[in-house]
């Protein structure tokens, strides 16, 4: 009788553990379903209730690997790095520890964290149990060096990767179509409105010059008539107000035009490029 009874026990006891299981595997799936539908607070919700329910932690990492992803969808950058760390410390391979790394990376390039991003590419690249991974790790600190503005370093992450890889080449294009700041208005001290024409602004670099040059003959010449108390009030109202003017519109325009060269080349990555984004 004994061991009838032990039989009838270990059996409902197994039973009892398949159907558990089963009707955990049917609330994931439900889960999964309303992440992959977009709804994403929704899908935490029931995630968290699979948290709940799941004694044994056997859905612990799927889990909080997907809770991660919900809330980075929803930009709560914060929360998801949480739950991406969740994973990270409680990985069962090196492939799930690298993979939780790396979503932390890209969850920081998005929140613009870049210099977090890139030490934690550091870290990873130095990881003992991190191997042949090098160009997914150069790929996530290229686009960290893009978020960062960083063009020309975010050229040669990808080069790294592939000398004609397409990020590389579109990150080359964009810094060689910005112009430098410090240049333009260093040109500014030297000839006023030469930093805007550099900057592409013909039209306002020009009007300064010929300010400029108005300004300075009518000072010049009043020295030369001996009104020097006319030339001392043009060249302090007139002729310096221009002057600088002209060198502070150049590092302006510089700015300016740097701005819209780095976002024409964000709105390509964001709804051209086919690749995998942050």
């Amino acid at each position: 009788m004994k061991i009838r009874y032990t039989i009838i026990f270990f059996l409902s006891t197994f039973l009892f553990s398949v159907e558990a299981q089963d009707h955990l595997s049917i609330q994931l799936d439900y889960a999964n379903h309303l992440f992959n539908s977009s709804q994403y607070y929704d899908a935490i919700t029931e995630y968290k209730r699979l948290q709940f329910f799941d004694s044994t932690i056997t859905f612990s990492y799927e889990v909080n690997y997907k809770i991660g992803e919900c809330y980075k969808a929803g930009a709560k950058y914060d929360d998801a790095i949480k739950y991406f760390s969740f994973t990270a410390a409680n990985a069962r391979s090196d492939d799930e520890y690298f993979d939780s790394k790396i979503q932390i990376i890209r969850t920081n390039i998005l929140r613009r964290t870049t210099a977090r991003a890139l030490q934690l590419c550091n870290e990873l690249e130095k990881d003992q149990r991190i191997s042949g991974k090098s160009d997914q790790i150069n790929y996530w600190r290229g686009w960290a060096f893009i978020f960062e503005d960083d063009w020309e370093s975010a050229a040669k992450s990808f080069d790294k990767i592939n000398s004609q890889h397409e990020l590389k080449i579109l990150a080359e294009q964009t810094e060689k179509a910005k112009v430098s700041v410090t240049f333009a208005k260093v040109i500014s001290y030297i000839l006023p409105g030469s930093g805007a024409i550099y900057s592409g602004k013909f039209l306002s670099g020009l009007m300064s010059l010929g300010w400029n040059l108005l300004a300075g003959y009518w000072t010049v010449n009043s020295f030369i008539e001996d009104r020097v108390f006319d030339g001392i009030v043009i060249a302090e109202l007139v002729w310096l107000r221009f002057y600088r003017g002209a060198i502070q519109n150049a590092q302006t325009f510089a700015v300016e035009k740097n701005l819209e060269v780095a976002n024409k080349s964000l709105r390509y990555l964001q709804n051209e490029y086919k690749g995998i984004k942050p």
